[in-house]
């Protein structure tokens, strides 16, 4: 019978690989002069899920800044958003429109 080599108090240790966090995206709205406050409280309510208190906060930002956050997602969340947004202003004759930005 062969003998196993006694150890001599090496300890032998796993390698632990980290797994990075995707990057996160902000959504963009840009205020125009054509697209009414009622349809962008709708796009916020319906395709970001904020409450009617906060699409109106959100909307109002946007119309008072020119831009403002929607929400912060990962970059195909993102992308998907803005193209529903761009999707449901299009069906409802708005040039509205949606970027994102990497946080």
């Amino acid at each position: 019978m062969a003998r196993r080599p006694e150890s001599q108090g090496d300890v032998q240790e796993k390698a632990r690989t980290k797994t990075a966090k995707p990057p996160l995206f902000k959504v963009l709205l840009h205020n125009d002069d054509y697209t009414t406050m009622e349809f962008v409280v709708h796009v916020l309510e319906s395709i970001f899920d904020k409450s009617p208190a906060e699409a109106h906060r959100v909307m109002m930002h946007v119309h008072n800044q020119g831009v403002g956050v929607c929400g912060t997602y990962t970059f195909e969340i993102a992308e998907t958003k803005v193209d529903r947004v761009h999707e449901e202003a299009r069906e409802a004759g708005y040039p509205l429109r949606a970027t994102l930005e990497e946080e």
